[in-house]
Order: C-alpha cells, then structure tokens, then sequence
C-alpha cells in the first residue's frame, strides 16, 4: 500500500509538471493533433493531374500527332505549348510553366511505316519526384496503347483478321494493397503517424528531465518538486503519466485523422489501441533515458532535429528495411517507432489482425522492457540525491 501511494504521489506530481508547462503541452498535445493535419492537407489531392509538357516535334506527321493526342488525353499530362526547338523549351521549363519536353525526331513517322521502332525523347523536371512518377505512369500506357495501335494497324494492311488478336496476348489488372488510390498520402502519412507520436513523447519527456536539472541547479542539487521515491516507482509513475495522456490522443491521430482525409483505414481501434501501447511505454522510457543528454529545456528540440530524419529513415518508409546493411538494421531494430510503422500499417492499410503482428507487437514489448530498465538505471545514477 504504501508503494502504491508513492506510485500515486508520483503520477500526479507528474501530471501537475505537465499541466504546468507550456512548452510540454505543446508537444504533448499540439504537435500531436497539429501535425497528421498539416502533413496530411499539404500532401492532398494525393495524385497530380494535368502536369504540363512541351512538344518539339520535328516529324510533324500523322504518327507524331497521334502521339501527343495521346499523351494529352491521359490524366496526368497536358500538353502546355509547342516549341520549334530544345533551347526554346528549355526557356519554358526554366520559367517552370511547364515540368517536361517531350521531342520527336524527324524520322519518327518514317521509321514506324518501314516496321522498325520510333523513338520518342522526354526530358523531366526531376526537382518533385511525384511529377517524375506522374509522367512515367503515363508514358508506359500510352507506349503499350500505341504499340497495340501500331500492331493493329499493321494487320489490317495485310489483310488479316485482327479483332481475333486485338490488344496484347495476355492482360493485366493492378491491385494496389494498402494505397488504393496510389496517393502520396496513403502510403506515408499512416508511418508518419506513428512517427509523430514517439517524436513528440521524446520532445515532451526530455523537456520535463530538463526543467529538473534546472530547478536543481538553482536549488544546490535539490528538486523541490520531486517526490520522495525510488528510481523504479519514479519511472514508472511517470510513463503512467504519460500513456494516460496519450491515449485519447492515439484515438484521434491513428483512428479519427485518416477517416478525415479517407486515407486508408482497415483495422478496429481496439487493435490500435492494444498494439499502440507498448509503443507509448517504450517512447517514455526512452526519452526519460535519453534525459542524461539534456540538460536545459531547449536542448530537448535537438532531439528532434537529430533523430527525425533518421528515424524516418530506419523506419522503412523511404527505403526498405531489408536493402540496409547489417548495421542499420540493427539500429532500427532498437527504435519503437520502426516497429510501430510496420506492425500499424499493416493494421491500418492492409487489415491484418493483431495476431497477424506477433513479430513487430512483441519486439514493441521487448523495447518497453529494455527501456524500462534503462531509464531506471538513468534515474538512479543520475540524481544520486533522491531519497530512497
């Protein structure tokens, strides 16, 4: 009873600090709340559409036009202009009217009559690698449609019978598990999600370590705040703390953000809610260990700046996890939220049962546990005055 009492002493002392810090609230709740809505408004509408090019067509006949009406009625592209010469259309790109050049030599028609192969030029822009995607996308289904096209016309010239083999020997239908609409924002905001939810309880823990150290520096070594306890009630009173606070704000961030935008959504909350938690308790102790580096307030936002890239990064939303080496494999595997961008996009983009995500579930708890003991190590090597 009476350990429970330190335990309850500690937990609300914790929630006071928070409530009574603004800078920790904001982490907490703003940065929270704030950002799966800014990241997600700015990455929508998910798909570019209309991206305009310019046309150097030096064959001017009816295969080239063709083409380029071709071009013109996909949904990605537009033709903006044409333009007598590269160095023309090269000033139209750098005024960045137009993002591509698409050149067709003056053998082009010619060389489709005589049954060789046309070759077409196309220039991109390569500053947004989105338009890039945009253009390739449309580039192959035209070149498959017009390679169709081609073929056809070529039968009927002899005399055969094509509608018995119109179109190509075998077909294709794409299914795109998890993205449905191929959007930007389905495939990174739900990682992205995750991400913020460590980033900001790093932030906010790192934060209220520091505001200890100063209090202590200008009270000769003594926490007036502090409660009277043991490394292991201290620690755990305060991720407590902080997976109570967190909770009604995984609701809103992993269940309520991509039902507004309609980003994909699959899983039940009940497995989020299960699956999220041992990612809080392992954020929490992780910042409270990461503490022993931050000794004023605003050295906390370098944990922010330092971690984030490379944790996006480690994560697997930028690069596959499988094509890193050994090393940062490893290093990955020793960050909460890389195991919790996996197990959750897995619930939420593919609909996978919280018994389908043994792996990334349980190395969630072997993390919470690990951190656990080093973030009472912390505690207790770190303020050797506490009272026991």
């Amino acid at each position: 009873m009476n350990w429970l009492a330190t335990l309850l002493r500690v937990y609300r002392r914790e929630f006071r600090l928070v409530f009574s810090d603004v800078g920790v609230m904001l982490f907490f709740f703003f940065l929270t709340i704030a950002y799966p809505l800014v990241y997600t408004i700015i990455y929508n509408p998910e798909t570019l559409t209309d991206l305009p090019f310019v046309v150097v067509d030096h064959d001017r006949s009816e295969q080239s036009r063709n083409l380029v009406r071709m071009l013109d009625a996909t949904q990605g592209m537009k033709v903006y202009d044409y333009a007598p010469d590269l160095p023309a259309a090269r000033d139209i790109l750098n005024s960045h009217d137009a993002f591509a050049v698409l050149e067709i030599p003056s053998d082009y028609g010619n060389r489709l009559g005589r049954g060789e192969q046309g070759v077409a030029t196309f220039y991109s822009d390569m500053s947004l690698l989105l338009r890039y995607r945009t253009f390739l996308s449309c580039l192959t289904d035209v070149q498959l449609a017009a390679g169709a096209q081609i073929q056809q016309q070529t039968l009927d010239d002899l005399g055969l019978i094509g509608q018995s083999i119109s179109g190509a020997p075998t077909g294709s239908e794409a299914y795109w598990l998890g993205d449905p609409t191929q959007g930007f924002a389905s495939f990174i905001i739900p990682g992205i999600l995750v991400l913020i939810l460590q980033q900001s309880m790093l932030l906010g823990t790192t934060m209220l370590a520091a505001g200890g150290s100063e209090r202590r520096r200008r009270n000769g070594g003594v926490d007036p705040l502090a409660v009277p306890a043991g490394s292991f009630t201290t620690v755990v009173g305060k991720v407590l703390c902080y997976v109570t606070l967190y909770l009604p704000v995984c609701v809103f961030v992993l269940f309520i953000v991509p039902r507004i935008f309609s980003l994909p959504h699959i899983g039940e909350l009940t497995d989020y809610m299960l699956f999220i938690l041992p990612l809080l308790i392992a954020s929490g102790c992780l910042g409270i260990t990461l503490s022993v580096f931050v000794k004023e307030r605003e050295s906390s936002m370098l944990v922010l700046v330092f971690t984030s890239v490379v944790f996006l990064f480690l994560s697997g939303l930028t690069w596959p996890r499988y094509a890193m080496n050994g090393f940062w494999q490893l290093v990955g595997d020793a960050i909460p939220a890389t195991w919790g961008v996996e197990g959750f996009i897995r619930l939420n983009s593919n609909g996978a049962l919280l018994s389908a995500n043994s792996q990334p579930y349980i190395m969630l708890w072997i993390l919470a546990g690990i951190y656990m003991l080093t973030a009472v190590l912390t505690t207790r090597y770190l303020y050797p005055t506490r009272k026991k």
